[in-house]
């Protein structure tokens, strides 16, 4: 099947890609092939770097006791799961954002939901010790602020049952910077320790782990997946426009609102866990589509564990670039995906004017 967008191109301006059973195996073979070398490269290294054999030992429970079980299973393995689930989360939410909007700088952070939830996170971080509450509730409060988000979109950018992208564009904009002044004021008025937490959590950090919070990020990322991968099909067809789609059968407004409430409580629990971090869900759907093809069918799963292979990568080398000192993850993921994605985006902008 050939998957064609705008002007006879596949989505986003890319040349129709044939889809057959053997590619769709071929490609999600290779990138769990990537994925499972950046899982075992995070369980290696580190402040201190382990002996592949000594990780396989504790991996296969030859070695439950000593040393090199401790630094495994309680600090690196909950933090690489995690890294996983959030990169995972983050990607699949850029595609069905892009994909929906049929924008090529729609990203996680673009609705406001981002914002809603980094703002009930940090509002828990500068008031919670006040109140007696710790960093445990730092989550829920973060998932809290993402959820209210979404019910405000709905209600600002819904008009008679239905949702205009430009409408949630705007409306995610303005909102964005309602939450980053509120964040700016919270955090001027918080204390030494707590704007230190705020600080890590507006960067993006995968420090704080703890395997409630994986738990949490892996169910709402299931329930995303379970609602994005039966509409693979809409999605293809959904990025040749509205109207079109909806004379090819598909219920536009349903799916819409479907996929938007899902992606929106991946991106409330990815947050919640893992604070801002930026760039995944931007780059590793635009890398995809140009080395893969815009075939949604392909597209989700692919960015599943290109996303989490990614986040992998960049919190490994967060944690061992400064030798002692631990960077955040945030950081890494702006330095590579910054120039990735004006070199993208200068790929695309050539070939558009290309004869």
């Amino acid at each position: 099947m050939y998957v064609r967008g705008l002007g006879g191109r596949g989505h986003l301006g890319h040349r129709p890609v044939r889809i057959t059973l053997g590619r769709v195996a071929g490609v999600l073979a290779l990138l769990a092939g990537f994925l499972a070398c950046s899982v075992f490269a995070g369980l290696v290294v580190g402040p201190s770097t382990l002996a592949p054999g000594r990780v396989l030992d504790v991996l296969v429970g030859n070695d439950v006791d000593g040393p090199a079980a401790d630094i495994v299973l309680r600090i690196r393995l909950p933090r690489v799961v995690l890294a996983v689930l959030v990169g995972a989360a983050l990607s699949v939410s850029g595609v069905l954002f892009q994909a929906l909007l049929r924008n090529p700088l729609a990203d996680p952070y673009v609705l406001g939901v981002s914002g809603g939830a980094a703002l009930g996170g940090i509002a828990m971080l500068s008031v919670g010790s006040a109140v007696g509450l710790g960093y445990e509730a730092v989550p829920p409060a973060a998932f809290a602020g993402s959820v209210a988000t979404t019910l405000l979109l709905f209600g600002v950018a819904g008009v008679r049952g239905r949702v205009s992208a430009t409408h949630l564009l705007l409306t995610g904009v303005v909102f964005n910077a309602f939450a980053s002044a509120a964040i700016v004021f919270l955090a001027s008025t918080a204390g030494l320790t707590e704007s230190a937490s705020i600080f890590l959590w507006l960067i993006g950090n995968l420090s704080a782990t703890r395997i409630d919070i994986a738990g949490w990020v892996a169910a709402f990322l299931l329930l995303g997946l379970l609602c994005a991968a039966p509409m693979a099909r809409s999605l293809n067809l959904l990025t040749l426009g509205e109207e079109s789609a909806q004379q090819l059968g598909v219920e536009v407004e349903r799916h819409k609102r479907l996929l938007l409430v899902a992606t929106s409580l991946m991106v409330g629990a990815a947050v919640s866990a893992a604070g801002l971090i930026g760039f995944v869900g931007l780059i590793i759907p635009h890398l995809l589509r140009v080395v893969f093809g815009p075939d949604h069918r392909l597209l989700i799963p692919a960015a599943v564990l290109g996303g989490a292979a990614f986040l992998v990568v960049c919190d490994t080398v967060a944690r061992t670039l400064l030798d002692g000192r631990e960077l955040p993850v945030g950081a890494i993921t702006a330095l590579v995906g910054g120039p990735l994605f004006l070199w993208l985006l200068r790929r695309h902008h050539v070939r558009s004017f290309a004869p």
